[in-house]
């Protein structure tokens, strides 16, 4: 192996540079792309099983490594390869390495990803090593390495490009491999309350389950116009109504073809839980115990901080009725206004805007959310929801215009939304009719009843408290992310085109 693009003056266009080096491999190495590699350590197991070694210190331990190339110094005679788990340092120097390996290593650039078999070491420095005695190249890299320092600043080519973004940007790898640990987190604390799994379909004939605009579709088979699935909710209590389970879930992926913000995508994971026999309040219990352990798992304890702000997880939440937390910000108390009439008359006075036909639990709920929802920093569940805007929950006794629902809020954001469900199925085909009615005055002529689920309540589904949480904010706040596109590997966005 004696010539290199140097030799040849070869062109200093790095992406060039490469493809010349590239077929001068392929005429020197049996194979510049193999089919495997046997490891006999990852590099963080490397760096587990010496880690009590001294500085200079020559173990005679012979080990297989491999990883993609970061830095290179003194013409390669030393390398930093990183595995998924983490870097080793390679060297290559004519008293520990063959000529032939060393001969490779002018064809070597920064994104290669190669093999080493060697001697293991540690340095003077204190730098564990490898000292090379074979150099297999795995994987020729055609185009160069971000700026290792800084890593992508273009914020877009970040999301466009997210393997260039997780090469570059320790955090980015950090995060998304705390996002994995969250989900199955998330499942293994489920299942551990003796909550069973369920698939339920992602492409609906009837969209349901939540108020949002759907994706659609069309099954050429079928001749059937569909939808991707907004809420996984009517299928789920399906499940309770077959006597299948009594504590059922789903981490699944919703479709929602709406706006897209720094706490909105339309394509997002959520939590979804049915539990029969329980109510709103068993479910708060189960949020916050739920809430408590991903901290743990992630941070090692109940608090951690978010921007500025440290937050804590460690229960139990604040509970505050709705009615309750208007009263105490502006004054109103809602729960002495008898009427829809009085409701706008005592909002407009104090200066909010208010629609002409809103109802007072409309007028409540837009009141809440501009004066409450912003002071709502540290963990709390709002309860006492108006039943005009929340018309699958069970009245609070004695209180027939609220309902048994709460949201539960950290940082200002709505996390999680929970019912005491409703079972009645009178009242449950009362109020969709009601609801379909409302969506076709806005003019969603796809909206349909949905006959199957209401056949299944009519057969009878047991009281349960029912869950949605949205994990994307969720790992957002445990992983100190500014934006849900940093917390989704591959987020919605335009084509490079567009």
């Amino acid at each position: 192996m004696s010539q290199t693009p140097e030799d040849t003056g070869l062109s200093s266009d790095q992406a060039e540079v490469r493809a010349q080096k590239l077929a001068i491999l392929r005429q020197t190495v049996a194979e510049v792309y193999p089919a495997h590699f046997h490891r006999t350590l990852t590099n963080e197991e490397l760096s587990e099983k010496y880690e009590g070694i001294e500085p200079d210190t020559l173990t005679g331990d012979i080990v297989t490594v491999a990883g993609r190339v970061y830095s290179s110094r003194n013409s390669g005679m030393f390398m930093d390869i990183h595995d998924a788990s983490g870097k080793v340092q390679i060297f290559s120097h004519k008293d520990t390495t063959p000529e032939a390996a060393r001969e490779l290593l002018p064809l070597i650039d920064l994104g290669d990803i190669i093999g080493v078999t060697g001697e293991v070491r540690r340095t003077k420095r204190g730098e564990l090593t490898v000292n090379a005695h074979e150099i297999t190249m795995l994987t020729k890299s055609l185009l160069p390495m971000p700026e290792k320092w800084h890593g992508l600043s273009d914020i877009e080519l970040r999301y466009r490009k997210r393997h260039l973004d997780i090469l570059s940007n320790a955090d980015s790898k950090v995060r998304f491999q705390q996002r994995s640990k969250i989900v199955s987190g998330i499942r293994r604390f489920m299942e551990d309350d003796g909550f069973m799994e369920i698939e339920t379909p992602m492409l609906h004939s009837v969209y349901g389950g939540a108020t949002a605009e759907p994706f659609k579709t069309h099954h050429n088979t079928l001749k059937l116009d569909m939808f991707l699935r907004i809420a996984p909710e009517l299928y789920l209590k399906r499940a309770l109504v077959s006597g299948l389970t009594d504590k059922v879930f789903e981490v699944n992926r919703n479709f929602r073809n709406e706006g897209v913000s720094t706490r909105h995508n339309p394509e997002f994971t959520m939590l979804e839980c049915y539990w029969a026999y329980a109510d709103y309040e068993d479910i708060m219990d189960l949020v916050e115990r739920l809430f408590e352990t991903l901290a743990l798992t992630i941070h090692g304890k109940t608090d951690f901080m978010y921007g500025e702000t440290e937050f804590s997880f460690k229960g139990p939440f604040k509970r505050v009725p709705m009615p309750d937390a208007v009263k105490e910000a502006t004054g109103i108390d809602f729960r002495a206004i008898d009427t829809d009439e009085a409701a706008r008359a005592a909002a407009k006075k104090a200066g909010f805007e208010i629609e002409d036909d809103w109802t007072w639990g409309e007028c409540l709920a837009f009141i809440f959310e501009e004066k409450v929802e912003p002071t709502l920093i540290q963990p709390a569940h709002v309860t006492h929801f108006p039943k005009d805007i929340s018309p699958f929950a069970k009245e609070v006794p004695g209180e027939p215009r609220l309902v048994e629902r709460f949201e539960t809020y950290c940082n200002t954001w709505e996390l999680g939304n929970a019912f005491s469900e409703l079972n009645d199925p009178e009242e449950q085909r009362k109020r969709m009719v009601e609801q379909l009615e409302q969506a076709h005055a806005r003019g969603e002529t796809d909206k349909r009843l949905d006959d199957e689920f209401l056949d299944a309540i009519d057969q009878g589904m047991p009281p349960a408290g029912g869950l949605g949480i949205g994990v994307d904010r969720l790992v957002m706040l445990l992983t100190d992310a500014p934006s849900i596109r940093d917390v989704i590997l591959f987020p919605a966005r335009k084509t490079r085109a567009d």
